[in-house]
């Protein structure tokens, strides 16, 4: 392989990228990746309610058409505007302190694609700062995503809870979604830098690799923490009914939560809206990591074929310069 072409390697291009292309690269995939997926996810925050709709039947497809039919052919998208305004800067914040950590992580001496222990905790600490910006934003989405919802816009939603339950009704869940996220985000990270490994060990920029590896990712690890997942739900929503039936007047701390997920929903409570939620994350975890690849390509194209050209010409010059200097010598060597 010639100088000019290890240039052109994308694996060069996290050198040239700087935390900015992370981060924009990373708001950019965390929006689409929601926003696509995003009626599925309702479906999902439904089939995780502990009171449920007696006429509903508790399947993916026909919750997905009952609230159409009852609700309105928009009712699915009820609370994509905050997941928007959250998703945003939280994986700018997410995918820009990964990189970055990652690399810092390594003190093994081995490639930072290699080393799974340093991207688990990289992913770990990228958690903690992603969760603290989408905790807030998960709380009115799944207020307005829930069943005879009393809220009737984003804003409106905030602002209630604000004024009946305080700033802190907004991080209730936190403690519960970082418990579920880190081992979320750490088996993600690892399972999908393995499947790189398998499937596109020169890390190359290819789109089939990178939805595949995303996609078992996602669903492996959203199968493997649905429970915590169903405990975050009755967390962020506190349930009418759900209160209603444990007889408390709120839900506080993981704890509590599992404790009233099983009195009220017996072991398979904790498993309640599974399949709906690794449905959700097989394909938009498969898109985040396209669209964040893709445009980590793009953003650090120029500057790559910048860097290639300018070491093309260096390279071009040492040769000629080193092709001049025998024949300069030869000639001294005659006189």
């Amino acid at each position: 392989m010639s100088e000019l072409d290890e240039y052109d390697e994308y694996e060069s291009l996290p050198n040239t990228a700087t935390a900015t292309t992370h981060m924009i690269a990373g708001s950019l995939a965390g929006i689409l990746e929601h926003c696509v997926m995003y009626p599925v996810d309702s479906v999902k925050t439904r089939l995780q309610s502990l009171v449920t709709d007696p006429t509903t039947k508790r399947s993916i497809g026909s919750v997905m058409m009952n609230m159409i039919r009852e609700e309105g052919a928009l009712r699915p998208l009820r609370g994509m505007g905050a997941m928007v305004a959250g998703a945003g800067p939280a994986h700018a914040l997410y995918f820009g302190s990964y990189e970055r950590l990652k690399v810092a992580f390594n003190r093994s001496g081995s490639s930072a694609n290699q080393n799974y222990l340093a991207q688990g905790a990289a992913g770990s600490v990228a958690t903690l700062l992603h969760d603290a910006i989408m905790t807030p934003a998960e709380v009115v989405k799944q207020r307005l995503q829930m069943y005879n919802s009393p809220y009737r816009s984003m804003l409106e939603c905030g602002a209630k809870v604000y004024r009946a339950e305080g700033l802190a009704a907004f991080y209730r869940a936190y403690g519960t979604q970082v418990v579920m996220n880190v081992p979320f985000q750490s088996v993600h990270f690892m399972v999908y830098e393995a499947m790189q490994n398998q499937t596109n060990p020169d890390r190359a920029y290819n789109p089939k690799a990178h939805v595949i590896s995303g996609g078992i990712s996602g669903a492996v690890a959203a199968a493997i923490t649905t429970p915590l997942d169903v405990c975050k739900t009755l967390l962020n929503t506190q349930e009418a009914g759900a209160l209603e039936k444990a007889n408390q007047k709120k839900i506080t701390g993981l704890v509590n939560a599992a404790t009233t997920v099983y009195r009220i929903g017996g072991f398979s409570g904790f498993f309640q809206g599974m399949g709906a939620r690794v449905l959700y994350q097989m394909p938009s975890t498969a898109i985040c990591w396209t669209v964040y690849e893709f445009f980590k390509y793009f953003l650090t194209k120029d500057a790559a074929e910048r860097s290639a050209r300018n070491e093309a010409i260096t390279y071009d010059k040492l040769e000629r310069s080193t092709d001049i200097r025998p024949t300069s010598s030869a000639a001294n060597a005659a006189f």
